[in-house]
């Protein structure tokens, strides 16, 4: 199986980070996991102009397939404006309808205040809904303050619901794919 984590942050490491975080819990339940960080400060995905994809950049084609090749997927953003990225809105806007079917799609949001949480609940699990992918129960929210000054995370209940997002993702990917 493969598990691809996006980061869908321009500027910062601190939403990188907790997607990476997961990643690696989740490589340390299941050895055999390939993984793949998307942190889209390294690409250049184009804006969406309505055209077939193959109309756009290398970049936009690459992460793009990559996240339709993906078993699986974790998907962070920092919350901006009481809203997700513009830059992560516009890659969902490449996507097809039906992408994250059958596929687990957890979320970590990263934000400044702990009312920031609502955001993943009213504006990113919509959106994963509407791409058909499976949103587990145990997704992570990780307030500005549990980072250190080196963007580690310091709080060990954050590394807790980590550890225990990536468990319950690779559970449900493995039930998914045994009734296909």
């Amino acid at each position: 199986m493969k598990l691809v984590g996006i980061s869908g942050a321009l500027i910062g490491r601190k939403t990188s980070k907790v997607v990476h975080e997961v990643l690696q819990a989740a490589k340390t339940f299941d050895p055999d996991l390939q993984t793949e960080l998307l942190d889209l400060s390294e690409f250049e995905v184009e804006f969406v102009k309505g055209t077939p994809l193959s109309y756009y950049n290398d970049d936009t084609n690459k992460v793009v397939s990559a996240i339709l090749s993906a078993d699986f997927l974790v998907i962070g953003t920092p919350v901006y404006q009481a809203s997700i990225t513009g830059v992560l809105k516009n890659l969902f806007d490449h996507l097809p309808i039906d992408a994250f079917k059958s596929k687990v799609t957890g979320m970590v949001v990263t934000g400044g205040t702990d009312k920031h949480y609502l955001v993943m609940d009213y504006q990113l699990k919509p959106i994963l809904s509407y791409l058909k992918g499976v949103i587990p129960v145990g997704n992570v929210f990780v307030q500005n303050e549990q980072f250190d000054e080196d963007n580690e995370i310091k709080d060990a209940d954050v590394n807790s619901r980590i550890q225990k997002l990536a468990e319950e993702m690779i559970l449900l990917q493995r039930g998914i794919q045994q009734l296909k």
